[in-house]
């Protein structure tokens, strides 16, 4: 009778051990998620700062570069520490950065604040967004080991890319219908964010701190003895794919609302939101075809889709620059994901983290670099020209890549 109480006792335990897992799986996408929203949140914002502190198109890419500073430099320094000290304590510092950021978002509209909300907000997206992404791969495998990893293949991307487009809904949505446009906004988020990080505490930990302390030291960058043209090829398209997105997260809704005279902050908000929503939906949607097909649809989405983002800015048509922004998204959520598998596929396991951060490094330098360069351009022609130029650039860039690779940057099975 012991031993069939003590049995059932196990039973239950793992019962609520793996239960506390699966709950614990969707707190940490809906932190993530909410997380990544707000680093989004301040996008159709832009205008109404250009407005009130009379900034120029530059200063705000400025704005926009530095969060994504921020985010290389926590990336490199600190988004490799979770496998060391454990997910939930570098989890909860980096979503309590996001709500200072918050709170410096509320408090004052003034350059400089903006300038340190936007590097606070950098610095905890860089060590967010590897420690979630992981804690939520082994809390799945915790809580359905013997499933595949669909769930949270589709979960992480819909939190992660999904997420930059929920929050310039919401921003867009509150700025439109309350009295305090540059202050409801970051009260919702910072309201937000301070319930997931309370509720994060409860998660179990997947991750144990190695008995024997190792050194720190910061993330390394390197291809490794990988297949170094593909790698380029790959660090290419990542570098075009965050141009896409920097370009509508920074200068676009100032575009939309100056030139187009579209000044509905919600529509502005709305617009990013089908952007970025084509870019999650994208990754995931076309998860069972080919690595080929994948590469080929991708590429051609997204060259269809900046040649109508020109167009329409060339020729200040807006839905034309609306659906090419949408096609463009989409284009870029499946060829980031496949650089990804490429980059993990063809690195040696030794180096791989190595190659996956160079692959993040210069992206990112893709979501700085050309909206800076929009910025410079801006003094000499038109927003509209600017945007048109850069978009110009793009397209050579993954012309070259497809002329050059003819899609074999993709993964090869092995």
């Amino acid at each position: 009778m012991s031993h069939r109480n003590s049995s059932d006792f196990a039973r239950h335990a793992h019962r609520c051990e793996n239960r506390r897992h699966g709950v614990g799986f969707w707190i940490v996408a809906v932190a993530f998620l909410t997380a990544m929203a707000f680093s989004t949140a301040p996008s159709p914002l832009y205008p109404i700062y250009q407005q009130l502190n009379l900034l120029s198109t530059f200063t705000v890419t400025v704005v926009f570069a530095v969060y994504a500073l921020g985010v290389v430099f926590s990336l490199l320094l600190v988004g490799h520490v979770s496998d060391l000290v454990g997910r939930k304590k570098i989890l909860i510092p980096a979503l309590l950065l996001e709500l200072g950021a918050a709170v410096l978002f509320m408090t004052s509209s003034s350059l400089v604040v903006l300038l340190i909300a936007r590097f606070v907000t950098g610095l905890g997206i860089g060590i967010l967004t590897a420690t979630a992404t992981a804690y939520l791969y082994e809390l799945h495998a915790r809580h359905r080991p013997d499933r595949p990893s669909h769930r949270f293949d589709n979960v992480s991307t819909l939190a992660n890319i999904g997420g930059l487009g929920v929050g310039p809904l919401i921003a867009g949505a509150l700025s439109q219908w309350t009295d305090a446009p540059l202050q409801a906004p970051y009260v919702v988020f910072a309201v937000a964010l301070a319930a997931v990080t309370v509720a994060v505490v409860i998660v179990p930990e997947t991750t144990v701190a190695p008995s024997v302390r190792i050194a720190y030291r910061p993330q390394r960058i390197g291809v490794g003895q990988g297949d170094r043209p593909r790698y380029i090829a790959a660090a290419t398209i990542g570098f075009a794919s965050f141009a896409v997105i920097g370009l509508f997260t920074s200068v676009a809704t100032g575009f939309v609302a100056g030139t187009l005279h579209q000044t509905s902050r919600m529509l502005s908000g709305l617009i990013l939101f089908l952007v970025f929503g084509a870019a999650a939906l994208s990754g995931t949607s076309t998860r069972r075809l080919s690595p080929h097909v994948k590469a080929r649809s991708g590429m051609g989405a997204m060259m269809a889709g900046m040649a109508a983002i020109m167009a329409g800015s060339a020729g200040q048509h807006f839905v034309v620059f609306v659906v090419g922004g949408v096609s463009a998204g989409a284009g870029a959520g499946i060829l980031f994901k496949s650089s990804v598998a490429t980059v993990a596929a063809m690195a040696v396991p030794a180096a791989r983290s190595e190659a996956l951060a160079g692959l993040f490094f210069v992206s990112y330098l893709g979501l700085s670099l050309p909206v800076l360069s929009v910025g410079v351009t801006t003094h000499f022609v038109a927003l509209s020209t600017a945007i048109s130029i850069l978009v110009g650039v793009v397209l050579v860039l993954l012309s070259t890549v497809a002329w050059f690779t003819r899609g074999t940057f993709v993964a090869r099975s092995k």
